[in-house]
């Protein structure tokens, strides 16, 4: 089963550093699809749910 999450960013300064997390967190193992968008300032995570918390501490990491 999946678990989608979606998290308010602060301070993300560029799009470019938006790509780019999202690049980062897409390639985490159990990411199913991940976005995250400058102009709104949010980020969008669809993972497995049996290992969604450890892949959470894999994504602050980024």
């Amino acid at each position: 089963m999946d678990h989608e999450e979606k998290f308010k960013l602060e301070d993300l300064d560029c799009a470019n550093c938006a790509a780019k997390m999202e690049d980062a967190i897409k390639k985490i193992p159990g990411v199913n699809d991940a976005s995250v968008s400058f102009m709104t300032q949010k980020m969008s995570i669809d993972a497995e749910d049996a290992k969604f918390d450890e892949i959470m501490k894999e994504v602050v990491a980024v």
